[in-house]
């Protein structure tokens, strides 16, 4: 019964943090960065089949200079596909989004800190190309 309850307060809070996430995706404005990403967080994927890492820090200088899909006029394309909460202060949630032409599959790790919902781990893979 404990855990039901958890997972009821987490959720209720947890898809407004992945809102502000699509919504990062969507319009690139990094002034909204810290309001998503934890300071600590780290980036990893594939690129061209190697390995790339990244801390925040370089995530958000790629989404300050990238053209936004909300400018280029692509269309606002994201889905939840999985939300596993571990705790009242972690939880893994699983997303589909377009970004322009691409679409990626991430896998979020989230910390409930003092300052809410932050994510502090983004493990991304390119599905494929949207027409």
């Amino acid at each position: 019964m404990r855990q039901d309850n958890i997972r009821g307060e987490v959720i209720g809070n947890l898809p407004a943090a992945v809102e502000r996430y699509f919504q990062l995706m969507y319009d690139c404005d990094v002034a909204q960065f810290d309001n998503v990403f934890h300071p600590t967080a780290q980036l990893h994927g594939f690129t061209d089949d190697a390995l790339v890492v990244w801390p925040t820090s370089a995530y958000r200088e790629i989404l300050a200079t990238r053209i936004s899909p909300m400018n280029s006029g692509a269309p606002r394309e994201q889905e939840i596909l999985l939300i596993d909460v571990v705790s009242s202060r972690q939880a893994m949630v699983k997303v589909r989004v377009r970004i322009n032409q691409k679409v990626f599959v991430d896998h979020l790790g989230y910390l409930r800190t003092d300052e809410g919902w932050r994510i502090t781990s983004k493990a991304f893979h390119l599905e494929g190309s949207a027409p």
